[in-house]
């Protein structure tokens, strides 16, 4: 009799196991047929969206290239392409599959506010670093000036640009500061003029003096030729005549050929006799080598 009812109940366990893994299956059968095809189909674009991503991204570094993009930025646009359309084509796959695409935009929507307000100043930077490596107002070994800040820049970067002073300071100077100030190109047009000031007495002859310094500046390399040395009276002081004596150079020979035209000019006053008069006094003194 107990056997009876032990196979009796076993048997009703497994039809009721039966019966549900029947259900079971009947489910699963309807959701193959019901989201298999979507996700075959969501699967076959991935695949091909990646590959003609990949091919389409290539084609647009070759046309940022061709547009003249600085090579420092064109890595960095490429990514940011090539993250957008993956993502992009990752909620096409997500919208045929049937997956609700709101919870997904509000996601992206709260990363990027929440990522904006904690790189705030970064961005900035970033910003006018596209312009700076886009319009190009100065370029590697280039001089500039920006507000009091002098120097040869060494590295233009995204988010900063690097220059180094005439001491070898190196400077780190964020682009955002940059794109907001005046910035002095010294090396955009090949050549610098020098502004040097030299003193004559009254009673010297102004023509005499002048030849003497066009012969000197002769003498020191690195001025150039064209354009012709500027050399005039530019004011009269209570004990001299004031001249200014502008040749002119290549930017990286500013320092070296200041010190050079200095030590000439001296030297040729000192040949030629030419006096001077001193501060303390009316008194004309000699001058020496």
């Amino acid at each position: 009799m107990l056997y009876l009812v032990l196979a009796v109940n076993i048997d009703v366990i497994c039809n009721k196991n039966m019966e549900k893994f029947n259900t079971f299956l009947d489910q699963a059968i309807d959701y193959i047929w019901m989201y298999g095809p979507k996700i075959l189909l969501a699967v076959i674009i991935l695949f091909i969206g990646f590959k003609v991503i990949k091919k389409l991204v290539k084609l647009i570094g070759l046309a940022l290239e061709k547009g003249g993009i600085s090579q420092n930025i064109r890595p960095f646009l490429m990514s940011i392409i090539d993250v957008l359309l993956k993502i992009a084509l990752l909620l096409i796959a997500a919208a045929i599959v049937g997956i609700e695409l709101s919870i997904f935009t509000a996601i992206i929507a709260a990363s990027v506010f929440a990522i904006g307000m904690a790189l705030q100043g970064s961005l900035g930077n970033f910003a006018s670093g596209l312009i700076v490596l886009s319009l190009k107002p100065y370029k590697v070994n280039d001089w500039i000036q920006i507000e009091d800040k002098f120097g040869k820049v060494e590295e233009i970067g995204v988010f900063n640009t690097k220059i180094v002073t005439p001491g070898k300071k190196t400077m780190i100077i964020p682009n955002s500061k940059i794109t907001g100030e005046v910035v002095t190109n010294y090396s955009e047009k090949g050549v610098i003029r020098l502004e040097i000031n030299v003193t004559m007495p009254y009673e010297e002859s102004f023509p005499k003096v002048k030849s003497i310094i066009v012969n000197s500046l002769k003498t020191v390399n690195n001025i150039l030729d064209t354009p012709v040395p500027e050399i005039g009276i530019e004011s009269f002081d209570s004990h001299n005549v004031q001249i200014t004596v502008r040749p002119y150079a290549n930017p990286d020979n500013y320092w070296q050929v200041t010190f050079d035209t200095h030590e000439a000019i001296k030297k040729a006053f000192s040949d030629n006799a030419i006096k001077v008069a001193y501060s303390e006094g009316v008194e004309f003194g000699s001058i020496g080598e």
